[in-house]
């Protein structure tokens, strides 16, 4: 059996390099310019050129997302960044435009990956696009699993698959609502999520809401129980979605499929409750299978409700550990007291709870709790772990 790339995304470098440790083939990443993520902690060419040598040491792959819809104004020094990515070394941009692809392709020899804000639905739209030099396409989430099978069975072309993430409530992500409603234009990088917001319902002047706010979302979604399909149909990756997320959710879920897919690609028997049970400390709002099994239903959305619910199970990361003496430098990210019982998450081992008996800062003076994000602290761990493992608060 073939094993898909698992691609994750990356909104900084620290970001990158968990995604590229907790098992990412490849991450993806925007840069200053001509990226759909304007809020992100997007990358300089330094950056890049850090993040390309990074990867490349782990023989693992960095795309780049040059997948903004420009207007005129948009397009100054597109021919100069994209010359500038193809010296750096980057595998592969994302594009959405045919002013990109072409420029793209007249100035570069970069491997071009069409972005899903194209909304290829059907193999003989991918393979207009795949004999014009479009190495890959990235589908529309509106497939479910029958029409990917189609796409892949008639087509040369590379596909890419959404399996991790949030999802847009207008098609394929075209939506005006953020224009309409902040001048932030949701195809050039500045979606509001206007369609999260909290609404009232009028009909003639009557207000039809009174007892709950109506908002119109979708879940996220989440693929666990349908990646073997996605393998056996023979997508050739499969991609999360997050940018904007943080160290531990990315880290839980790139850790998750990459467990998951490794256990199907090597024929053993799946936990699929394990992994439901794994992926779900990393999710903040409700999940569904998105259109995987076809058309979508009010099961699949988050009509008047929302469903944000920060963890705070992520206590701290790894910085270092005293072999020696057994204590972890550990930054901390949440609040915990001496007491807790933790569980250590790591890409290198299954995991393992301590309680934790003390808490001492960078000076050696005990502390009564871990309150500052950030702070550096000292633990005894009795056990080795390496820098970057995570630590969760076990309720």
């Amino acid at each position: 059996m073939k094993k898909p790339e698992l691609l994750a995304p990356a909104g900084d470098l620290e970001k990158l390099k968990i995604a590229y440790i907790y098992g990412a083939d490849a991450v993806y990443i925007g840069g200053k310019k001509f990226s759909l993520r304007a809020r992100a902690s997007n990358f300089s060419l330094a950056d890049i050129t850090e993040a390309v040598t990074f990867a490349h040491n782990l023989n693992k792959k960095l795309y780049v997302t040059t997948n903004i819809l420009p207007h005129n104004d948009n397009l100054e020094g597109l021919k100069e960044y994209l010359i500038a990515l193809d010296k750096i070394g980057v595998d592969a941009i994302i594009c959405a435009s045919p002013v990109i692809i072409d420029t793209a392709k007249k100035h570069t020899d970069l491997e071009i990956h069409l972005s899903t804000q194209t909304s290829q639905t059907n193999f003989e739209a991918i393979n207009f696009w795949y004999k014009r030099g479009i190495k890959r396409v990235v589908l529309a989430r509106e497939l479910d699993k029958q029409e990917i099978k189609q796409v892949t069975h008639n087509t040369k072309a590379d596909v890419e698959v959404f399996i991790h993430g949030g999802m847009c409530v207008s098609y394929s992500g075209r939506c005006t609502l953020s224009n309409t409603m902040t001048d932030r234009d949701a195809n050039r990088g500045g979606c509001a999520h206007s369609c999260r917001w909290n609404y009232d319902l009028f009909l003639d002047n009557e207000k039809l809401n009174n007892n709950m706010y109506f908002s119109m979302s979708s879940k996220d979604l989440q693929t666990v129980k349908h990646i073997s399909d996605l393998i056996d149909i023979g997508v050739h990756s499969l991609k999360i979605e997050g940018r904007m997320k943080s160290i531990h959710y990315i880290a839980t879920v790139v850790h998750t499929y990459r467990s998951l897919i490794d256990e199907i690609c090597h024929e053993e028997d799946v936990d699929i409750p394990k992994y439901l049970l794994e992926i779900k400390k990393a999710e903040n709002r409700l999940t569904s299978h998105g259109f995987m099994q076809g058309m979508t239903t009010i099961n699949e959305q988050l009509y008047n409700m929302r469903s944000e619910n920060p963890s705070q199970a992520f206590i701290g990361i790894i910085r270092d550990y005293d072999k020696a003496t057994g204590v972890a430098t550990v930054e901390q990210r949440n609040k915990f007291l001496p007491g807790d019982t933790v569980e250590v998450f790591s890409p290198n081992f299954g995991s393992l709870k301590f309680m934790v008996e003390e808490i001492k800062d960078e000076e050696g003076i005990t502390l009564d709790a871990a309150r500052h994000p950030q702070q550096m602290l000292k633990l005894f761990i009795p056990f080795v772990v390496q820098p970057f493992d995570m630590l969760r608060k076990i309720p």
